[in-house]
């Protein structure tokens, strides 16, 4: 059984991991970007510009805007055709070195994937349901660390929401987390920034440390509700959350178990239901219809 992080060392800090600023197609300078972030409470942020030849292949660069209680990582949003039904992959890369070369010609999205990989970057799947990805098409990209199953810009097209494509990914055996992000552009195409971000566990605001508990799922993903403590006791499931109406244990077979009620904060779920699942993920639901998600356990029966 994975081991879950409300228990390891340090506390949660509040990030971004899926921006863009006027270095490519958004609206803002980078310093503008990463200060809007900070006063909105966030503690780090990556800026994750279009790595494209038209806009020079940036990896933009953040470290002058990292201060004492903020930081950023390093990253860019890679391109190269070729799935089903588009021609243009978009693939999440944080924690990028700056000298990461540009796509070789003829190069496929699964083979920059494992050099961005190669290179120390942790690998999001960006957006699979706004850019019609198939179960397919994902399979092929192995190098992916975890799926971008929340995406509140693609929520203008009524795409932002792509857990049913994470959990058939899951349930046929691939070992991915996920993760939410905003992916603000701040250029007029509706409510996008400051609506979902992860919450990562690390003992210090650093963003080496940051970037190993991401690629080890030491993080839930939030678009408002708080994720405290998720256990395991017998065959039940004990939840801790901030004040909640509902909490849902999913796993790779159809059949969750559901509790509901009115501003509670401590959650016990039997888990008969999803005896024969191979992973297990909680969702917390509030009032205000907000969400979170931890990543998947993945049971060792």
């Amino acid at each position: 059984m994975d081991t879950l992080p409300f228990d390891l060392p340090g506390r949660f800090w509040r990030g971004n991991l899926h921006t863009h600023s006027d270095m490519s197609d958004g609206k803002l300078p980078p310093a503008e970007v990463a200060e809007l972030y900070h006063d909105q409470g966030y503690d780090f942020l990556s800026i994750t510009d279009h790595f494209r030849e038209r806009y020079g292949f940036p990896v933009t660069d953040t470290r002058p805007l990292r201060t004492e209680g903020f930081t950023t990582i390093i990253g860019a949003e890679l391109h190269a055709p070729g799935h089903e039904f588009s021609d243009d992959w978009h693939i999440v890369a944080v924690g990028l070195p700056f000298d990461f070369a540009r796509p070789a010609e003829g190069e496929t999205a699964p083979e920059l994937a494992r050099r961005a990989r190669a290179a120390g970057a942790w690998i999001g799947m960006a957006h699979p349901a706004a850019a019609l990805l198939t179960v397919d098409d994902a399979e092929r990209l192995d190098a992916a660390h975890a799926v971008e199953c929340y995406n509140v810009l693609a929520t203008r097209e009524d795409r932002g929401d792509s857990w049913h494509f994470y959990d058939m990914l899951v349930g046929r055996g691939a070992r991915l987390h996920a993760y939410a992000a905003d992916d603000a552009h701040f250029s007029g195409h509706g409510p996008a920034a400051f609506g979902a971000w992860v919450q990562v566990r690390a003992e210090r605001l650093d963003p080496a440390e940051l970037l190993a508990a991401l690629k080890a799922g030491k993080y839930y993903s939030s678009t408002g509700p708080e994720l405290h403590h998720v256990a395991f006791d017998g065959d039940h499931l004990v939840v801790r959350t901030s004040p909640a109406s509902v909490v849902m244990v999913s796993g790779g077979v159809p059949a969750p178990a559901v509790a509901e009620g009115d501003e509670r904060t401590e959650w016990r779920l039997p888990l008969a239901r999803l005896q024969n699942s191979p992973f297990l993920r909680v969702t917390v639901g509030d009032a205000a219809g907000g969400r979170a998600w931890s990543n998947p356990v993945w049971l060792d029966r």
